[in-house]
């Protein structure tokens, strides 16, 4: 059995400590926002059991959160386990094939996560189709809860807009890369969705800009470029680096891990101990 690591350095979200390093849930559910091929690997993967051993893998390697959709699937993987004595937190998305998405709040909270945010592409769609001051009724439904409220969102000015207007969030999910330049559809209603994502380099100096500015928590996702910036170890390194230069010390990262070929959990944790051990990483 492999050793349990020191937990990572964490961040405060509401009463919680969450690793700076959290898991993101995408490859469970099998959205590579690469193509179907890579999708389907990830769903056949990504078995419950194989679920459960990753979730082992992060608490033992040091991460203490998992972000992930709160859809049935996601539940039950939560569900299953805390029922056998698991001790690692979840941060839920709503999910936006949810007819409605009040109802889908509450049966989230029934299960118990740290926190809940409103899903990035609903809030992006909303705020091209002119309804985003919508989004902030969904906020306080989330409060209403008891569990801290997030906004998620690919589109910087969003959170701008949501801070200028005193939104009641207690944290935000940004995007760096803006994946909503315009109206589009999310991958679990249209598989077809990913021909609309760009992943240009200049969009992370945009994303983090704001994030800096907010004096809230936030988790920077997709960092990586949905995998498209892993070509090696040296690239590898050099987005956590940039992620976590770029970003506050309250503020941690999302990353999808699909550790089919290689323990990606382990590798990423280790490379995060690492870059927040040294004393040349920036504390903007």
């Amino acid at each position: 059995m492999a050793t349990t690591q020191q937990m990572l350095p964490t961040i405060e979200l509401g009463k919680h400590q969450v690793t700076r390093l959290i898991i993101g849930g995408n490859p469970f559910s099998g959205f590579s926002h690469q193509n179907a091929q890579l999708d389907r690997e990830m769903i056949e993967y990504y078995t419950m059991p194989r679920l459960q051993a990753t979730l082992d893998e992060c608490w033992r390697q040091g991460i203490n959160t998992v972000q992930s959709r709160g859809d049935r699937h996601q539940m039950r993987m939560f569900l299953e386990y805390r029922l056998r004595g698991g001790q690692m937190q979840w941060i839920a998305q709503t999910a936006s094939e949810f007819a409605n998405i009040y109802a889908n709040i509450a049966q989230i909270a029934s299960y118990e996560p740290i926190a809940i945010y409103h899903h990035g592409t609903h809030t992006d769609n909303s705020w091209h189709s002119g309804q985003i001051d919508a989004v902030a009724d969904i906020v306080k439904a989330i409060k209403d809860t008891g569990r801290p409220a997030g906004v998620g969102t690919h589109i910087p000015e969003v959170i701008e807009y949501a801070e200028e207007h005193e939104w009641e969030t207690d944290f935000y999910m940004g995007c760096f890369y803006n994946l909503a330049r315009a109206y589009k559809s999310a991958p679990a209603v249209e598989r077809d969705a990913y021909q609309a994502d760009q992943f240009p380099a200049a969009d992370p100096e945009r994303m983090t800009a704001v994030l800096r500015q907010v004096p809230k928590p936030c988790l920077g996702f997709k960092i990586l470029a949905a995998g498209r910036n892993c070509a090696d170890e040296q690239t590898l390194e050099a987005t956590f680096r940039y992620a976590f230069d770029h970003l506050k010390p309250t503020d941690a990262v999302v990353v999808g891990m699909f550790p089919k070929y290689s323990n990606q959990v382990a590798q990423n944790a280790g490379l995060v101990r690492r870059i927040l051990d040294d004393p040349a990483t920036s504390t903007v």
